[in-house]
């Protein structure tokens, strides 16, 4: 795209969306009734850094001079495309693929939903897990890069292995609990009297015998790779 046509592109976009948009009320001056336009965020691909530097300033002068709308110097910068990360997405050899910073929200996100400390009914925690990885997968699964996805397909598992060891709490329960859903009777009962912590336990011939994937999935947790699928190859999903 020429340098021209992708600033009058650009011009016209901005003009619209400020025409467009709905005015917001500044709640530090809501007494005074003083309305401000939405913040915009926009990225413009060139070709060359010089390119860059002359779109920018071009853009600049646009939206002081014509808008007047300020620019936050600190988030506005020239930089190569695999340098550049815009809502919580980012490029790495021409893909698609979330930010680190986006990354770690979400695995924060999934500790606080999978917490030990966190007393709720496991049927409450499913739902609640549910409805934010489908949100969070709907917004970021667009990214073309699969090899994380069966890493945190397997550490979700296991944390919820976790959360159901520690429900059970007494011995006896988890060695019935166990041998109920096939494990044999002599791993259930070392396993039970071990002294390791939940989320080592969480990793045994005894929890995965027991709480297989399926049986994880009949109790209603979702799956982060058959969500990426759906998006990526919803023929095969179906």
């Amino acid at each position: 795209m020429r340098e021209n046509r992708t600033l009058g592109l650009t011009r016209r976009g901005l003009e619209t969306g400020l025409q467009s948009t709905a005015p917001v009320l500044d709640p530090t001056r809501e007494g005074l009734g003083v309305r401000f336009p939405r913040a915009t965020r926009l990225v413009i691909l060139v070709k060359s850094q010089r390119a860059g530097e002359r779109v920018m300033r071009s853009i600049r002068c646009f939206l002081e001079r014509r808008l007047r709308l300020s620019v936050n110097e600190r988030k506005s910068r020239v930089v190569s495309v695999e340098e550049c990360s815009f809502l919580g997405f980012t490029f790495r050899r021409g893909r698609i693929r979330w930010t680190e910073k986006a990354y770690k929200e979400f695995k924060r996100r999934i500790r606080l939903l999978t917490g030990r400390s966190w007393f709720v009914s496991m049927e409450y925690r499913m739902r609640k897990l549910t409805e934010y990885i489908r949100g969070w997968m709907n917004y970021f699964g667009i990214l073309e890069y699969y090899r994380p996805i069966p890493e945190l397909e397997s550490w979700l598992r296991r944390r919820i292995r976790m959360c159901y060891w520690k429900q059970w709490r007494k011995t006896r329960t988890k060695v019935r609990k166990l041998i109920k859903m096939g494990t044999s009777q002599r791993t259930a009962i070392l396993t039970a009297l071990s002294r390791k912590g939940y989320w080592r336990l969480a990793r045994t011939l005894a929890t995965h015998t027991g709480m297989t994937n399926k049986w994880l999935q009949e109790q209603g947790l979702i799956s982060i790779k058959e969500q990426w699928v759906r998006i990526h190859y919803p023929a095969t999903a179906r």
